[in-house]
């Protein structure tokens, strides 16, 4: 069990890199410049390969192993990062988000082969529950490297350097992978099935429709959409918002590197952390039901803060509270939340599993996308206060709905079941 966590860590670790660097470096610098919060907004834009990744996701389950995959996505990572050291981002803007766009790209690929690895290699509810608390705290692990960690040194080091290290990040990892015992017993495409199996795939794989009517046949499918869409809108808003609010009136970019970046983001990761050991402990509707109304309230608290605007050390340390508290909640619904999608794709078959989990992930990074994106909007049109009402009625709505599903929906305790060991 200690090598797929590790297996499964370090790969999450390696794919929340970009996130860090678009999520908190660029838009403390592009905010740092000038821009407005509406175009900060739609730099959110770069994250679409995570959209499209359903698209070619069915390539994934068919097509070569995973480990090929995996390689194959982490070596190309590290070629980008060496091709962007030599981009300087107040020369070569556009460069530098060809640089994001392309690693978002090869990232969501990553990703789907990562998750199908993990549907296959988790067995039973305390595997379910630990790995995806090391997909989780990896992914964010990645995330504070990169967002809080570089933000904090790329004054002192520069770009160039910034991107070697990633350079040579990625490539040690391809490396790992290539290497991996854990991966070892699984079986090469090409010996799979006979030639006529081979033969129906590929005309399914033609037929696309086939493929989404099987995804929504899944049982509990249709509720896992609409969660996944919905449950993070509210705190995204948030999340996004709340920094650059503190940026214009009570922290330098540096602070929030820090504050934000690497402190609430470690208390992210410990309520992460905290989500697997107590799915080991608890019933998961229970859990997910006390945390959304934790998260509710925390908000409200947040959203309060918003009426000072004089800089001051109580504010100041009522505001990493706030992050730190918010973070941390979001951590553990977080794994909650992939825990709740492992559950639902590992009842459909085998042959559309990293399809249907990816079909998942999808919807649950547009409904954060999107949102994201007209977030810094709505803040320009309406202000901080009226947009942060917005923001606490969508987490409460988020709250209601999970409420409804433990008592007598998708979440009710005996349609959530332990997989067989």
């Amino acid at each position: 069990m200690n090598d797929k966590l590790v297996f499964l860590g370090l790969l999450y670790f390696v794919q929340g890199i970009p996130y860090g660097l678009q999520s908190s470096l660029l838009p403390v610098y592009l905010r740092g410049a000038g821009h407005s919060l509406t175009r900060i907004g739609f730099t959110k834009i770069l994250y679409f390969p995570w959209v499209l990744k359903v698209l070619w996701a069915p390539l994934v389950d068919r097509i070569g192993t995973k480990r090929r995959w995996l390689v194959g996505t982490v070596s190309g990572l590290a070629l980008t990062c060496l091709s962007s050291s030599a981009l300087a981002p107040e020369a070569h803007i556009w460069g530098v988000a060809g640089t994001l766009l392309a690693m978002n790209t090869l990232a969501s690929v990553q990703d789907i082969a990562v998750d199908g690895a993990a549907v296959g290699l988790l067995k039973g509810r305390g595997e379910l529950g630990l790995g995806n608390t090391a997909q989780v705290v990896g992914y964010k692990a990645g995330s504070v490297f990169a967002g809080g960690g570089l933000l904090a040194v790329i004054d002192v080091a520069g770009w160039g350097w910034m991107f070697m290290l990633l350079t040579f990040v990625y490539a040690g990892v391809a490396l790992f992978v290539w290497g991996a015992p854990v991966l070892d017993d699984e079986p090469g495409r090409g010996q799979q099935a006979d030639g006529s199996r081979r033969g129906g795939q590929g005309a399914e794989a033609m037929r696309p429709w086939r493929v989404w009517r099987k995804l929504l046949a899944v049982p509990g499918t249709p509720w896992t959409v609409l969660y996944v869409l919905t449950y993070k809108l509210g705190e995204q808003g948030a999340v996004t918002m709340f920094p650059l609010f503190l940026l214009d009136h009570h922290m330098t970019a540096r602070e929030l590197g820090f504050w934000n970046g690497v402190i609430a983001m470690g208390f992210s990761i410990c309520g992460s952390s905290l989500g697997g050991l107590l799915l080991a402990q608890f019933s998961i509707g229970s859990l997910m039901r006390r945390v959304f109304v934790l998260r509710t309230i925390s908000m409200v608290f947040q959203s309060s803060l918003l009426t000072v605007l004089e800089p001051s050390p109580l504010m100041k340390g009522m505001a990493v509270l706030s992050m730190s508290v918010q973070h941390f909640l979001g951590g553990l619904i977080t794994t909650l939340t992939f825990t709740t999608m492992m559950h639902c794709t590992q009842r459909a078959e085998e042959s559309i599993q990293a399809t249907h989990y990816s079909f998942l992930a999808t919807l649950e990074v547009l409904g954060k996308l999107m949102f994201s994106a007209l977030a810094g909007g709505v803040v320009d049109w309406f202000g901080f206060q009226v947009a942060f009402l917005l923001f606490l009625t969508l987490s409460a709505g988020a709250a209601l709905h999970v409420w409804t599903a433990t008592l007598t929906g998708a979440l009710r305790e005996h349609q959530i079941k332990e997989q067989p060991q």
